[in-house]
C-alpha cells in the first residue's frame, strides 16, 4: 500500500518488530523513529504522514504531547497510540486528543494490521468528502496512471482523485455510468495507480459467462474433470492471481451466479471444477455496470449482499454532454489517433456543431463518428458533410432553437464541397461515374475539382 507510515518507539526491539510487520503486510513506505524530539522537527519542518503509530511513555517528549503537535500541525494524519498501560482514563485522554485508536503491548500482527488499514480507511474517505468541499481542484499523485483519460472538466478531475483515492486501498469499486463513458478505461488507471500495477489486469465480460461456461472460465477446472479435459486449466481468478479482475456489465449476471461470485469476495476462495479442495486468491475486483442496480435489487435480480461487497469505492462516470467541454480535446486526440501520420483535422465550425449532439453512445459514439469522418474526408479537413445523416439531422434539428452561433452554420458551398469528395471518393476517383451519380455535366465535376485543387 501507498500509504506513508510513521512508527515512534524508544524500544528498539519493538519498533523494528512493527516495521517488519507493516512492510510485510504490504506497506511499503515505513518510517521509524526512536527519538520524538527529531519526529516533532520532522513534523514542523513540513513532513506529511498518512499514519502515526506512537508509543506514550518515550523520554524528552511523551506520546500524548507528540500527538498533541502531529494533530495541530496535520490534522488528517490518524494517529493510534501504543503503551504497555491498559488504563481506560489514558485510552480516554487520547481518543479526546485525537487518537485513532489505542493499542496495549504486546501488540499482535493482526492486531496491528487491522488497527492500521482501518486508520487509512478513515482518512481515504474524509480526504474523497473533502474533494467536492474544496473549491480548489485536486490534483493527481500518479498523473501517468490516469493519462488515458482525456478531460479538464472539473466534475472528471475530481472523480479521477477519488479514483486515485481508492487506487491505494484493495477494497472492491464499482464504476458505474452509460454505456460508452470509459468505464473499463477508468478501471485501467485505477490498476495502474495501485500497487498491483506490475501484476495482471484482467477484463471480463459477465454478459458471455453463462451456465457451466460461468464455472469453468471464472474457476478453471482439472485434468478428467468432464469429457475433453485432457489437462489442468487455470481459469480468470487463478490466472489473475495478486492482479486486478474487471467485472464488466456485472448488472447482467445471473441471480444464480451472483453467489458463486459473492463467496469469491467474502472468503478469497474458490473451487476448481474437479475438486473439492478451496484455493485462496488474492485478487483486487472493480466491477462496472449501466445498469440501475437499486431498481434491479428492487426487483430481486441482482443480490444486496453482493452489491454492498462490490461497493467498496464507488465512481459514477459523467455521460458526454454532461462534459462537453471536454468534447473539442477528444476529437483532436481521436485526429491524431485515426488521422495520416501528421493528424487529421477538422473545421472549426464543424467543431460547434459537434457540440450541440447529444451523443447516446457517449465517447464510444464519438470515436466512431470521429473515425468515420477521418476516412470520409481522405486527408482534407473534415467538414459537416463527412458526418453521418442521423448526426446532420439531430444537429439541424437541435439548431432551430440553439445557441449556436451563426458562423457555426455550414455555407451551402461547403456542404456541396463535402458531397462531391465523398462521392468521388467513394468511386475510387472515376469522374465520369461520379458525374452521373452526382446529376452534373462531367466538364462540371472537373471545373469543380479544379476549384477544390483536386486533380
Amino acid at each position: 500500500m501507498k500509504s506513508k507510515i510513521l512508527v515512534v518507539d524508544d524500544e528498539l526491539d519493538f519498533l523494528e518488530s512493527v516495521r517488519r510487520g507493516l512492510i510485510t503486510s504490504g506497506f511499503k513506505d515505513v518510517h521509524t523513529h526512536s527519538d520524538p524530539l527529531s519526529v516533532a522537527n520532522l513534523i514542523s519542518n513540513g513532513s506529511v504522514f498518512d499514519v502515526a503509530l506512537i508509543d506514550i511513555t518515550m523520554p524528552g517528549m511523551d506520546g500524548i504531547e507528540l500527538l498533541q503537535l502531529i494533530k495541530n500541525t496535520l490534522p488528517r494524519t490518524e494517529c493510534i497510540m501504543i503503551t504497555a498501560l491498559d488504563e481506560a482514563r489514558l485510552a480516554v485522554e487520547c481518543l479526546k486528543r485525537g487518537a485513532y485508536d489505542y493499542l496495549v503491548k504486546p501488540v499482535s500482527k493482526e492486531e496491528l494490521i487491522l488497527s492500521t488499514k482501518h486508520a487509512i480507511e478513515r482518512k481515504r474517505l474524509l480526504d474523497i468528502l473533502d474533494i467536492d468541499k474544496k473549491l480548489a481542484l485536486p490534483k493527481l499523485n500518479n498523473p501517468q496512471a490516469f493519462s488515458p483519460i482525456i478531460t479538464h472538466n472539473e466534475r472528471m478531475i475530481r472523480i479521477l482523485k477519488i479514483a486515485e483515492l481508492h487506487a491505494a486501498d484493495d477494497a472492491p469499486i464499482l464504476i458505474t455510468g452509460e454505456t460508452g463513458t470509459g468505464k473499463e478505461l477508468l478501471a485501467h488507471a485505477v490498476h495502474a495507480a495501485s500497487l498491483r500495477s506490475n501484476q495482471r489486469f484482467t477484463p471480463i465480460n459477465m454478459d458471455a459467462l453463462t451456465g457451466s461456461l460461468f464455472d469453468a472460465e471464472f474457476f478453471g477446472h482439472t485434468k478428467g474433470a468432464f469429457t475433453g479435459a485432457e489437462r489442468d486449466r487455470a481459469g480468470y481468478l487463478e490466472t489473475t492471481h495478486r492482479g486486478t479482475l474487471f467485472l464488466d456489465e456485472i448488472g447482467n449476471l445471473p441471480p444464480e451466479l451472483q453467489g458463486k461470485l459473492l463467496r469469491v469476495l467474502q472468503d478469497g476462495e474458490f473451487i476448481k471444477i474437479g475438486t473439492s479442495k478451496p484455493r485462496k486468491v488474492d485478487v483486487r475486483i472493480i466491477a462496472a455496470t449501466n445498469k440501475d442496480l437499486d431498481e434491479m435489487m428492487a426487483k430481486d435480480l441482482f443480490r444486496k449482499d453482493l452489491y454492498y461487497r462490490l461497493s467498496g469505492g464507488w465512481l459514477q462516470l459523467p455521460p458526454l454532454r454532461d462534459r462537453i467541454d471536454d468534447l473539442p480535446l477528444l476529437v483532436n486526440s481521436f485526429l491524431k489517433e485515426f488521422g495520416a501520420a501528421g493528424g487529421g483535422s477538422i473545421e472549426e465550425s464543424v467543431v460547434d456543431l459537434l457540440m450541440a449532439y447529444d451523443y447516446p453512445g457517449n465517447i464510444r459514439e464519438l470515436k466512431s463518428l470521429v473515425k468515420s469522418a477521418v476516412n470520409l474526408s481522405q486527408g482534407e479537413p473534415i467538414n459537416l458533410g463527412c458526418l453521418p445523416p442521423h448526426v446532420q439531422r439531430k444537429i439541424a434539428g437541435s439548431n432551430k432553437n440553439s445557441q449556436i452561433p451563426r458562423t457555426a452554420v455550414p455555407t451551402l458551398a461547403s456542404v456541396e464541397k463535402a458531397h462531391i469528395l465523398k462521392v468521388y471518393r467513394m468511386e475510387n476517383n472515376n469522374k465520369a461515374v461520379s458525374a452521373r451519380i452526382l446529376g452534373i455535366g462531367i466538364s462540371t465535376l472537373r471545373r469543380k475539382l479544379q476549384q477544390y485543387n483536386i486533380k
